[in-house]
């Protein structure tokens, strides 16, 4: 496929993406940015969820993490289901009851300034790292595709990647990123299945054969309960998948930005459970597509990639493969990328204005709207200087490194939430960001000697150490309410 197509194909989907912009930010303020007003109905924002939670990463790496681990990940997802519900009937109601324009101010809420700021802050920690790792994969394979055959370096690509991402993103926020989600799920959904369907007809595949052939290759083993001590262990992946799907979505003002524009507490709850049960099947479509691709190779007697990223690229771009199924990959590719990476611009955009500056408690609307968009500006260049950087040091797959980091920055705002809600006990709130910093040292400490002294592999079980440590450091801190507090807890 020429530099051309992919080039064509992009400005096409980036004029449908600003032409949506435009007709969705119509009239937008501060509120539409921040919460999108909270008039949107759930069947539209549960099918927008459906493209929210899938990146850039997951349409890259999930195809091609089956050629060493198969279908594990779907054990993984199921324990997302269980998140999905927990979120639903816990989270939501209190986020709703409270009229919170960020989830984090919750904490201040229940803990005290500092608790609050070090969950904002380690909510933009995340959010920038993990955004950045995501959008990185599609970088690369717009290097490959595009700029490496026109001799332009990985800056300019970021550079200019990033610019199209700010301009459709800066006015309509939230509202926006309903209406774009709407068309990435579309999108996504449309791209894997007429991938699967050009695949299987190169290879000779009628549905039935395709079925058989899928079901009988190695790749496509979902449980493994026989050795505890590796990371595909089945109630390693299900339990951190439930409390991941709790922290990456319940407690990540990205994603629950989108469930709080819904119209009340009720629409948002058949929201989320609508969209958690449906991305266990796309995500089943990506990894069916996934030994596709390695029965191509293998038929091909074309070897595996070093990094399984590549996989899904290599055949699409294939010479004996259709051009529409490279379309089809930059498309999907696109889709994903660019609503997930708008999306976290917004939400970084939110928590930094919002949660530590302040701006909405100390501005009118017109000063808040300069500090905004300021504050849109200098995300972008933080994503863009952190994807360089993850260009030129990562060796991982990238959806592995998403969820390690994840593991790591998502740990302590999980154990801040659990000990608040769980909990009724104060804390001293000064010491705490201490806390929340020293519980991913010492599960990066646990990690390692669970490695070199037991042979225990930790796998994405990591986040419920990292949230563990935190809660001893809360109970460590925590002091007994005073009468006051008891009965100010009581009428809460």
């Amino acid at each position: 496929m020429s530099p051309l197509t992919v080039i064509i194909t992009i400005a096409a989907y980036f004029l449908l993406l600003i032409g949506i912009s435009w007709w969705s930010s119509r009239g937008s303020d501060n509120s539409t940015f921040f919460t999108g007003k909270r008039n949107n109905h759930w069947g539209l924002v549960a099918f927008a969820m459906i493209g929210a939670t899938i990146s850039g990463v997951t349409f890259i790496s999930v195809p091609g993490m089956v050629a060493a681990k198969g279908y594990a990940y779907l054990q993984m997802v199921l324990g997302f289901i269980v998140g999905y519900f927990a979120i639903a009937f816990v989270l939501v109601p209190l986020f709703y009851r409270k009229n919170l324009i960020s989830i984090y101010g919750y904490l201040e809420d229940r803990f005290g300034r500092q608790t609050y700021r070090t969950g904002a802050w380690f909510f933009f920690v995340s959010k920038l790292l993990g955004a950045s790792v995501r959008f990185f994969v599609v970088c690369a394979v717009l290097q490959l595709l595009v700029f490496s055959p026109l001799h332009i370096p990985f800056i300019f690509n970021v550079i200019v990647t990033i610019a199209l991402i700010w301009l459709y993103t800066v006015q309509g926020g939230v509202k926006t990123l309903i209406w774009t989600d709407t068309l990435k799920s579309f999108c996504l959904i449309m791209s894997v299945v007429l991938c699967i369907y050009f695949v299987a007809q190169n290879l000779g595949f009628s549905f039935g054969e395709m079925v058989s052939a899928i079901g009988s290759h190695e790749t496509s083993r979902m449980f493994f309960f026989d050795n505890p001590m590796e990371g595909t262990y089945f109630w390693k992946q299900f339990l951190a998948g439930v409390f991941m799907a709790i922290a990456t979505n319940g407690l990540d003002q990205d994603m629950m930005q989108r469930n709080l524009a819904c119209k009340d507490s009720r629409q948002s709850q058949k929201n989320m459970i609508v969209s958690g049960i449906t991305q266990f099947f796309v995500i089943a479509l990506f990894l069916l597509l996934g030994t596709l691709l390695v029965i191509f190779l293998d038929r091909h007697e074309i070897g595996l990639p070093d990094k399984s990223d590549n996989i899904f690229g290599i055949v699409a771009t294939h010479p004996d493969i259709p051009v529409i199924v490279g379309i089809l990959f930059v498309l999907g590719l696109i889709s994903a990328a660019y609503s997930a990476a708008g999306s976290a611009l917004t939400s970084l955009t939110t928590s930094f204005t919002v949660d530590i500056l302040g701006a909405h408690k100390t501005s009118d609307d017109k000063k808040l709207t300069r500090t905004r968009k300021a504050v849109h500006v200098v995300m972008s260049a933080l994503m863009g200087g952190v994807i360089i950087l993850f260009y030129y040091l990562s060796e991982e797959d990238a959806i592995s490194a998403v969820y390690t980091l994840a593991s790591y920055t998502y740990g302590p705002i999980l154990g801040l939430f659990v000990f608040g809600m769980f909990g009724r006990r104060p804390v001293h709130d000064k010491w705490v960001p201490v806390v929340c910093v020293a519980a991913p040292a010492l599960s990066w400490v646990t990690q390692w000697c669970l490695h070199h002294f037991v042979g225990y592999e930790t796998s994405f079980e990591l986040l419920l150490i990292n949230a563990a440590y935190t809660i001893i450091g809360l109970l460590a801190l925590s002091k007994r309410p005073s009468a006051s507090q008891r009965e100010l807890q009581t009428v809460k």
